[in-house]
């Protein structure tokens, strides 16, 4: 404890007996210090040529400011050669692999006098800031990226009303090289968070392996302090860029203390660059962000002799994994239960889709987009079909269907115009007044069935020969149809079948009668 200063009542007590005459060794003993201490004091008031008077007029802190100085000692020469290397340190450390025992070997082999490693390491944590307050994080290159939005919004006008529109500001930062991206967007919605994202990713040209977002619903469903729920669609968005997500913790800005500084930093640089301009639309806004934000990456570090952006192109631009050729289209996620019919019903449009027939019943993942809708079970692709927007409507895929159906979804006029077209015209024709007898051709569908099934019975010609003779009756029905045959009546010639159906009787004149 000899280097801690003595409480400022007996220093100034030291000084007026000083000054009043009294020696060091009497001081000592009336103040209960050691004399090499009172020296120590004595010396360094002579050596500041005040009076005691000047110094009895300053403040405690002054005093203890004035008296608290050592004397520098000189640096040695051996650490201001360690000295010398703890900027290329610091970028080396930034590459994965790099350790601190790696570079203390790299330096003892260059200087063989030089520190052991726990000097070594205990004057570069001296130099780099550590303290044990708060932990500092030595981030590897094509790590992590951090994203926020900011707490404070910028504005659009509308031209025509006047009226005055927040806009959300999106922040993201690559952490070990501390590239900064910005972007204005209309909410912080699910989609507009992800395009975000994805935006932030190709600015830099490549993707972390992880992102560290905060616990807006966009991005985290039900936070967590060890099993956060991930959002379905962002979980799905990072499956196709291939890199994780690392939600911080909630009430933890520590967990991503490097966001929370840069949006401090676009605070100072943009927003108060574009404080006195207004903008009408939200392309002019990002247009003026980009142009403020190149400044700011090209900015050097105010005590490092590089900027954010040669940081990145030395360290970080290579180690970053490749973008994938197509960009990620906004995924929804949803659970249905196939209907006994085999189609489920997307509800966000009401609309049908089909799946195979032996999926029946079972629970599956259902995904769209705009464009497409995909069916999976066991994380297998069962379906796919294009998206439609039509409420109450079915679209179908015939693989789909069992045998059965399928026969069924072939049901239309023409279908059924051209079975009885092969049989012959008769039975065409009577098949076309039997559909359009009907208000709707559905309702005639089991007559035609049931006619057109007749000629496996009885063969084409008496089933031509049979509606041949409904046609006559104007009679279009099934059951016509099946009574002349049961009957025969296919075989008769029409004055045939009226001879034959006369009774005979005496009482019946015949039609020599009115001759």
């Amino acid at each position: 404890m000899a280097n801690k200063i003595i409480a400022m009542n007996k220093l100034r007590i030291i000084l007026r007996l000083h000054t009043e005459g009294k020696s060091k060794l009497f001081i000592s003993k009336y103040c209960g210090i050691s004399r090499n201490t009172v020296k120590k004091y004595i010396k360094q008031f002579k050596s500041s040529k005040l009076t005691y008077e000047e110094v009895a007029e300053m403040c405690n802190s002054h005093l203890h400011t004035l008296f608290r100085r050592d004397e520098e000692k000189p640096v040695q020469e051996r650490l201001q050669v360690l000295q010398k290397r703890f900027v290329a340190m610091q970028k080396s450390l930034s590459k994965p692999g790099v350790n601190l025992y790696r570079l203390w070997e790299e330096y003892i082999s260059e200087y063989p006098e030089g520190y052991q490693y726990t000097q070594f390491r205990i004057h570069y944590r001296r130099w780099h800031g550590h303290t044990n307050v708060s932990m500092r994080i030595d981030h590897k290159a094509g790590d992590k990226m951090e994203v926020d939005y900011s707490g404070k919004k910028l504005q659009i006008i509308d031209k025509q009303t006047g009226e005055i529109r927040n806009a959300e500001v999106f922040v993201s930062i690559l952490c070990a090289s501390q590239l900064i991206y910005v972007e204005a967007s209309e909410s912080q919605s699910k989609e507009n968070f992800i395009t975000s994202v994805e935006n932030a990713l190709q600015y830099y040209g490549g993707v972390p392996c992880a992102i560290v977002p905060d616990n807006l619903k966009s991005a985290v469903t039900k936070s967590h302090r060890y099993e956060p729920k991930i959002n379905s669609t962002f979980e799905d968005f990072a499956e196709h860029y291939s890199t994780t997500i690392l939600p911080a913790r909630v009430y933890k800005p520590k967990d991503k203390a490097l966001v929370e500084g840069a949006v401090k930093i676009v605070y100072s640089s943009i927003y108060a660059s574009l404080r006195e301009r207004e903008f009408y639309t939200l392309e002019q806004l990002n247009e003026a962000i980009q142009e403020e934000l190149e400044v700011l990456n090209n900015r050097k570090f105010r005590n490092r002799p590089h900027s954010r952006r040669e940081l990145f192109d030395e360290l970080e631009k290579q180690v970053l994994k490749p973008l994938p050729k197509m960009r990620y289209e906004v995924r929804e996620i949803c659970w249905v239960t196939i209907m006994k019919n085999g189609h489920f019903c997307l509800r966000k449009d009401n609309h049908y889709y089909s799946v195979p027939y032996g999926y029946t019943g079972k629970k599956v993942k259902v995904t769209y987009t705009s464009k497409q809708v995909e069916v999976y079970y066991n994380y297998r692709c069962i379906a796919s079909h294009q998206r439609m927007k039509s409420p109450y409507n079915y679209t179908t895929d015939t693989e789909h269907l069992a045998s059965t159906h399928k026969f069924i979804s072939q049901w239309n006029p023409a279908y059924f115009l051209k079975w009885a077209a092969n049989i012959s015209p008769d039975v065409e024709l009577l098949i076309q007044h039997i559909l359009e007898k009907k208000p709707h051709p559905e309702q005639s569908y089991r007559s035609c069935i049931g006619i057109l099934s007749l000629n496996k019975k009885v063969g084409r010609e008496r089933l031509g020969k049979a509606c041949s003779r409904a046609l006559s009756y104007g009679l279009y029905n099934y059951k016509t149809v099946v009574n002349i045959l049961e009957r025969g009546l296919d075989n008769l010639e029409l004055e045939q079948e009226a001879e034959h159906d006369q009774p005979e009787h005496n009482n019946i004149r015949g039609k020599k009668y009115y001759s």
